[in-house]
Parts: C-alpha cells; sequence; structure tokens
C-alpha cells in the first residue's frame, strides 16, 4: 500500500464517520441535535476535501483539476441531485409524507446516476 493510500484513508474514515453522524443528528429528531448536526456534517465533508486535495498532491496532481464548462454543468447537475435526494429523505423520515419523499428521493437518485456517463472518459 502507498503512503498516500494509508494517508487518505486514514483521513476518509472519519470524514465519513463525521458525515454520517452529523446526518443522523439532523435527520432523527429523537436527538433534538440538528444544529449540532449540521455543524458535524460540515466538519466530515471539510476532512474529506482536505483528504482529496491532499492525495491529489502527495498523487504529484494538481489540487485542482482544470475548470470547464463541462465540469461546472457535472458540479450543477450533482448539487442539483444530492439536495433532490436529500430533501426526499428530510420529507420521508421527518415530514411525514412518505410518497412524495420516495418520489423526490428517486428523482434525486436518477439526477445522481445521469453524471455516470458525464464523467466517463475523465482524465486524471
Amino acid at each position: 500500500m502507498k503512503k498516500r493510500d494509508l494517508i487518505a484513508m486514514f483521513l476518509c474514515v472519519p470524514g465519513a464517520g463525521l458525515f454520517a453522524l452529523g446526518m443522523c443528528m439532523c435527520l432523527l429528531p429523537e436527538w433534538g441535535a440538528a444544529v449540532q448536526g449540521v455543524w458535524t456534517g460540515a466538519a466530515g465533508i471539510a476532512v474529506l476535501l482536505w483528504a482529496w486535495v491532499l492525495h491529489r498532491i502527495m498523487s504529484g496532481k494538481p489540487a485542482m483539476r482544470h475548470f470547464s464548462g463541462r465540469s461546472l454543468i457535472r458540479g450543477l447537475i450533482g448539487l442539483a441531485g444530492t439536495l433532490a435526494l436529500g430533501t426526499g429523505m428530510c420529507m420521508t423520515m421527518l415530514w411525514g409524507m412518505l410518497v412524495p419523499g420516495v418520489a423526490v428521493g428517486f428523482a434525486g437518485i436518477v439526477l445522481l446516476l445521469c453524471l455516470i456517463p458525464l464523467c466517463r472518459g475523465i482524465k486524471e
């Protein structure tokens, strides 16, 4: 195992754990920790982004790839899909709207799956 992969693994596991814990804190009303969950999830995202940048630098690549219009469209589709999936989860788990929540969440999954053909052929 290469050093960069080991470091990425040691950063991604706690980052994903913080993000998952933050989501649980937000989506479980019994815990009553929605605000703290947002901050915990944001900390998890920050650790994951840090791991990604560090892995790219240790691989000898630039920290950020070349920005283009295609990457902007991919990012917007990913953002819309993620927000739709999260809204569907909230509708189902928090607001008691099961059928509309499943429909909105499914639409978010479809948007995220639309990214697969757009991301093929990306040269790192």
